[in-house]
């Protein structure tokens, strides 16, 4: 069974132009073309742009996706990483709607909002064993830089931790579209990401060379980090501590 082009634009919802595009860089040719001129596609080709529009939905570039489907990348890989990163994501959401239904209980007269509460659930036990694992990972001098972030962010509000939440998710958007683009770590626009990634920390704590540099190697070293970062193109998290690295000692 064959559809033609128009029918598998409609069915999946793709613009025709697009399908033409893919045809162009050769990521989905049609299985033949008619004497008129069209293209049909047979299951073959349809699953391929199942396969193609999934890929696409995670965030990755045509080129990555192009690479994963000759296996150049290695797709399970990557989608376990989307599923790790979609369960972390899910929790988040769901301790968002929790955060934003007791702020709405407390705006109809109901009992006040903790202060911990208001910044995505991070609740105290967690960040009690958070900062244990750091104090674990870099020693006591660790908790001064701990105490430091405690007092920075007193008097702040909700919308100030959203947003400085959105900029971490915006540095790693801006460092995987790097990364994918084969941008060295030395680059200036590279570096110049690094340099807005520690501004970002430095609304927390203002590390040093050395601190710097031991951040990004938990980045690399840590699960929680790791998946985040590698999520949409594994490499990132590695190319983002060699980054920072970079960034260390040269900058700091």
């Amino acid at each position: 069974m064959a559809w033609s082009i128009a029918q598998v634009a409609r069915m999946s919802k793709v613009t025709s132009r697009t399908l033409r595009h893919y045809d162009s860089i050769g990521l989905l040719s049609p299985a033949w073309i008619g004497g008129n001129g069209y293209r049909y596609y047979e299951k073959e080709q349809v699953h391929r742009l199942q396969q193609i529009l999934l890929l696409r939905d995670m965030g990755l570039g045509l080129d990555t996706v192009a690479e994963i489907l000759s296996g150049k990348h290695d797709q399970l890989t990557v989608l376990r990483n989307h599923h790790r990163w979609l369960l972390a994501e899910r929790e988040r959401l769901n301790r968002l709607a929790t955060t934003v239904s007791k702020t709405i209980n407390e705006l109809e007269g109901g009992d006040e909002v903790k202060m911990e509460e208001l910044f995505d659930g991070f609740d105290a036990e967690q960040q009690k064993r958070y900062e244990a694992e750091l104090v674990d990972r870099f020693g006591d001098g660790v908790k001064e830089h701990i105490a430091s972030s405690k007092q920075r962010w007193v008097g702040k509000t909700k919308a100030d931790a959203d947003r400085f939440l959105q900029e971490w998710q915006d540095i790693v958007t801006e460092g995987t579209r790097l990364f994918q683009a084969g941008t060295a770590i030395d680059a200036p626009e590279t570096q110049e990401l690094i340099d807005r990634h520690y501004r970002w920390i430095c609304l927390s704590w203002t590390p040093n060379r050395e601190s710097y540099t031991g951040l990004g190697d938990l980045y690399l070293d840590d699960e929680r980090f790791r998946v985040q970062l590698d999520v949409h193109a594994e490499g990132v998290a590695q190319w983002t501590r060699d980054a920072m690295a970079h960034y260390a000692q040269t900058r700091l």
